[in-house]
């Protein structure tokens, strides 16, 4: 079985592609989807970035899975949440500081890029909207991505897992208090794999 392994020197679309898709074990992450993985390659993405956005990507799809298991009443566009969530925080090839550091420079320049790299502007849109789930409009694939680059490290955000549970007791017809119970014991279990994700991340040099 093959590792992902971290790479000294300037990155090469051979390095990302190998974070982006080589096998992992400890987590073991499924690997990014082709198309955001060949971006990645030709921005020539630090290794924490793509680190990080497999970290999401598996959390996201795990997400889906049991969205589509448990509410299958609930429509969600798989493949939009799965891209959205590999390339969310793409913008930070362009700032790189706020890959150790707090900062929203990278959300419209993520849009941005992706736009720039032919990307669909209903894909490109979560590189903008993973930060601002609150905002009017948001869509039931925007909320999964920020959940998902919320849950990755086990973090809870109360008003994003009511916006949440809100569509699932909307599609299922369950009362608020099952969704919320059913989505907390998700999100338990997801969390308890956060210490892994953090260890396999932070293995990865912020820069190249």
């Amino acid at each position: 079985m093959r590792k992902t392994s971290v790479y000294p020197g300037a990155m090469t679309t051979a390095n990302v592609l190998s974070i982006a898709l080589d096998e992992t074990d400890d987590p073991a992450l499924r690997p990014l989807p082709a198309r955001a993985a060949e971006l990645l390659a030709r921005l020539a993405a630090p290794p924490r970035l793509v680190a990080h956005l497999r970290a999401v990507h598996d959390v996201a799809a795990r997400l889906v899975e049991w969205v589509e298991r448990y509410c299958p009443a609930l429509a969600v566009d798989r493949e939009a949440v799965l891209f959205g969530a590999a390339t969310h925080d793409v913008g930070k090839t362009r700032h790189p500081a706020e890959l150790s550091g707090p900062g929203s420079a990278h959300e419209e320049a993520g849009r941005a890029l992706l736009l720039a790299h032919g990307v669909e502007p209903e894909l490109a849109r979560f590189a903008a909207t993973h930060a601002s789930w609150g905002a009017p409009g948001t869509g039931v694939e925007d909320l999964l991505v920020s959940l998902a680059d919320k849950a990755w490290k086990n973090k809870r955000v109360a008003g994003l897992e009511d916006l949440v549970v809100g569509e699932l007791s909307r599609a299922g017809g369950r009362p608020v208090w099952e969704e919320f119970m059913a989505l907390d014991e998700f999100l338990t279990a997801v969390g308890e794999g956060a210490d892994r994700r953090l260890a396999y991340q932070n293995a990865h040099p912020v820069h190249a």
